[in-house]
């Protein structure tokens, strides 16, 4: 991914939320994160169980711990507490509240993703600034970003390939280092640029938070992004991710990356199986036709393939359903999690 660094020793703080919706910035660091070593997740609904099994059947040696203090008087060397979730509104849930300030009181820093700043907390803030820990509200960093679109896109040759995705919460930026870990392997010269908090957390060299930048400068933001990871790589392709998905009644996104980063080659995650949005029981998930039609009208090109979020099937099921896909539409479809995406890099790069 990156240079391997020093890791700081982390605990997630995922409490009734792991195994849910809620949880993707815990499932994220559970499979991968350059940036921390994780040292467990504390949620005491799942005490005894592997995060990663918990998960996606991969056992990770990642144990769940029943509270902060269990984490502690049996892992030593813990120094950063990270709030593992992102819940509708990016609001601190309350029940979290006791739990961020005893870990304050323990001389944890606190590494949070939500929209709501625990700095601008006086109550946390205070107790932090009492205790000597720092606060780090990821989303805040780029807060105040202004870069401007310039055009600087069209500088850069090397090919740029997107994920993005028909709903949130369904593993666009977790294909896209598949993706990304496969050039690799093919000894292709490959940057990532990540495009949420989680992405930051992991530990990519480039990422931004687009959901945390003022509307006037998120096309320059993602833009600049790219061109930085180009000329500071001098990668032959550069893989990154949407967030949210296009026709999002509450999170769009894609049509800013797609305007913005110019890619070559845009993937479409798909959550086949959902029948409304996750989160949004009321709005009915447009069709896999329309999608495809609108990333057409919108791009100049269908996508080079479709990826299945298959957690909603079994293995059986989901590679059943991206062969009718494949078969339907004429467009290379897999299942990352279950076969390689080894074919669709040949898509970008050649056999």
């Amino acid at each position: 991914m990156i240079k391997n660094v020093t890791k700081t020793k982390a605990v997630i703080l995922a409490q009734d939320r792991y195994d849910s919706f809620y949880g993707k910035t815990a499932h994220g660091l559970v499979k991968f994160s350059n940036r921390y070593e994780i040292a467990g997740v504390i949620d005491s609904n799942l005490t005894g169980r592997d995060a990663g099994e918990v998960l996606d059947g991969i056992h990770r040696n990642i144990p769940f711990f029943s509270s902060l203090g269990h984490a502690l008087g049996t892992t030593p060397g813990i120094k950063t507490l990270i709030i593992g979730v992102a819940n509708a509104g990016g609001r601190l849930p309350r029940d979290y509240y006791p739990l961020i300030c005893e870990a304050i009181i323990k001389g944890l820093d606190i590494v949070n993703g939500l929209h709501m700043f625990l700095s601008d907390d006086p109550e946390i803030a205070g107790l932090a600034f009492r205790y000597g820990v720092k606060l780090i509200d990821v989303r805040k960093i780029f807060n105040n970003l202004r870069v401007s679109f310039s055009g600087k896109i069209l500088d850069v040759t090397a090919k740029k390939v997107a994920v993005i995705g028909t709903d949130g919460i369904i593993g666009k930026r977790t294909t896209a280092i598949d993706i990304f870990e496969c050039l690799q392997k093919r000894k292709i010269k490959t940057s990532f640029v990540a495009m949420g908090q989680t992405g930051w957390m992991q530990g990519f060299k480039h990422a931004i938070v687009i959901d945390a930048i003022v509307l006037d400068f998120l096309t320059g933001a993602i833009e600049d992004a790219v061109w930085k990871a180009w000329k500071q790589d001098d990668p032959e392709v550069i893989v990154t991710h949407g967030e949210g998905a296009m026709l999002h009644p509450s999170d769009p996104g894609g049509f800013e990356l797609l305007a913005a980063a110019k890619p070559e080659y845009v993937i479409l995650q798909y959550a086949s199986e959902r029948k409304t949005y996750a989160l949004f029981p009321k709005f009915e998930m447009p069709s896999l036709e329309r999608e495809l039609r609108i990333i057409e009208a919108f791009d100049g090109k269908k996508p080079i393939a479709i990826t299945l979020y298959s957690k909603e099937m079994n293995r059986e099921q989901a590679l059943k359903k991206a062969r009718q896909i494949q078969s339907r539409y004429n467009i290379l479809t897999r299942v990352p999690y279950h076969e390689s995406v080894d074919d669709i890099v040949s898509e970008i790069c050649g056999p």
